[in-house]
């Protein structure tokens, strides 16, 4: 796809399988994640996020055989993430055939780790995922390990310090609207990347190529993400992978007035080195 703004899929692998959750939960057996991979890759995706939410909580990485496969079978730009506590384990999945890695947990218990990242591999590898709640007061709230650990933290000002601290990139999913189908939280969204210089991955609500684009154009996201909205298709939530076609796409994005944050630059020259 030639326009600006970004249209990724997200995998969420457990158990070597894929699954698609609904707020978190509830979770539904998709099917293999590296024929998915392909499909998206057939349909020129411009780009996969591939999320292993079991990771952490299991206290090991993502399977790097499934990794290796989806990356030497597949054209688009690859991001993992999932129990990376380490920049060693950042560099596992690099020289695997990831192109990014995207840290959780860790990049809010340990921000520094994402400054080691970045000076080793360059700031344009990092991506920090926060998932979002939404506190009955209507304040936001950061949530770790999965969603399931709430931080006490603020999205605006986490995002903020780990910019500070060396992210690239922030993949900002709104755990209220995951799998729902209904729409992005536009309005948390907007706040995020207004916050930040660096671009804002909107995930977590898209039911329609409109949600796509009122995230961006609304939300000021640079990019739109979406689980179900590629995976499903009608009221019964039927397995059907599928990805929008260029036409569909422009019918809804106008180029001109996509003006995306570019990819962070490297913070330094550093060449990846085990």
């Amino acid at each position: 796809m030639s326009l600006t703004t970004r249209i990724i899929p997200v995998l969420l692998l457990r158990n070597r399988g894929l699954e698609k959750s609904i707020r978190f939960s509830d979770f539904k057996y998709v099917g293999c994640p590296v024929n998915a991979a392909r499909v998206f890759s057939n349909r020129n995706a411009d780009e996969l996020v591939l999320l292993d939410t079991l990771a952490t909580a299991h206290d090991r990485k993502p399977p790097l055989d499934i990794i290796k496969e989806i990356a030497d079978e597949t054209f688009m730009p690859l991001t993992v993430g999932g129990g990376i506590r380490t920049v060693d384990d950042m560099w596992a999945l690099l020289k695997t055939g990831a192109d990014r890695v995207a840290v959780n947990t860790a990049a809010l218990e340990n921000p520094e780790l994402i400054t080691a990242g970045a000076e080793r591999f360059g700031r344009q590898c990092m991506v920090v995922s926060l998932d979002i709640k939404k506190s009955p007061d209507g304040g936001y709230e950061v949530y770790t390990h999965a969603g399931s650990q709430p931080t006490g933290l603020d999205p605006v000002n986490a995002a903020a310090m780990l910019e500070k601290a060396g992210a690239g990139e922030i993949l900002l999913t709104s755990i209220d609207r995951d799998g729902t189908l209904e729409g992005y939280d536009v309005p948390l969204t907007r706040a995020v990347a207004d916050a930040v210089s660096i671009p804002v991955i909107a995930c977590g609500g898209a039911g329609s190529l409109a949600h796509l684009s009122e995230v961006c154009y609304e939300g000021h996201a640079s990019a739109a993400a979406a689980g179900a909205f590629f995976l499903f298709y009608g009221r019964r939530r039927v397995v059907l992978i599928t990805y929008p076609t260029d036409k569909d796409l422009r019918a809804h994005f106008k180029e001109e007035h996509v003006r995306p944050k570019p990819l962070a630059a490297p913070i330094s020259m550093a060449t990846a080195r085990h």
